[in-house]
Formats: C-alpha cells, sequence, structure tokens
C-alpha cells in the first residue's frame, strides 16, 4: 500500500468508516473540538495528520510529496503542505 492509501485508510478507520465529505467533516470536526490543541484539519496536512494519529513528520510529509510528484522543493514550506492537503483531500472526496 502507497502511503497516500495508508493516510486514507487511517482516516476513514479513525472515523469509523467511509462516510460522505459532510460526515467526514462533522466527524472530524467533534474530533478536533475535543483533541485539546486547535488543529485547523480543514488547511493543514500537518493538523490533519495529528488529528488522525499519523505521523506529520517533516520527513514523513516529504515522503508524500515525493510519491505524489510534487514539483517543488522537498523542504516543509507551506507551499508543500497546502499542496499535499489539496491532494489528500481530493482522494477524500
Amino acid at each position: 500500500m502507497n502511503l497516500l492509501d495508508a493516510i486514507i485508510a487511517a482516516i476513514w478507520r479513525f472515523i469509523g468508516g467511509r462516510k460522505s465529505l459532510e460526515e467526514l467533516g462533522v466527524s472530524l470536526d467533534a474530533s478536533a473540538a475535543i483533541a485539546g490543541e486547535k488543529l485547523d484539519w480543514r488547511n493543514s496536512i500537518v493538523d490533519l495528520l495529528k488529528l488522525t494519529h499519523q505521523d506529520s513528520s517533516l520527513e514523513a510529509r516529504k515522503a508524500l510529496a515525493k510519491e505524489l510528484g510534487y514539483p517543488g522543493p522537498f523542504d516543509g514550506s507551506a507551499a508543500m503542505n497546502i499542496w499535499l492537503h489539496q491532494r489528500v483531500m481530493d482522494r477524500l472526496r
């Protein structure tokens, strides 16, 4: 299983199975509300990964960026993180 598929599978497991995009949002919002820290999963790949108990380290994000063909430098920049977040959210849709 590739990294993206593993992340998507972990998100579905975290929220209790496949749900509509609206139900996904409700489930993740509820989890974020009780997380003990502010996690902006709707805009941040790091927060989405943290919320769903996955590796959000720079090394993990670099590996995902490489797997998905990110065209820029693998430096953990805002541009890279936004690009990764969009790809994960696209896959969840």
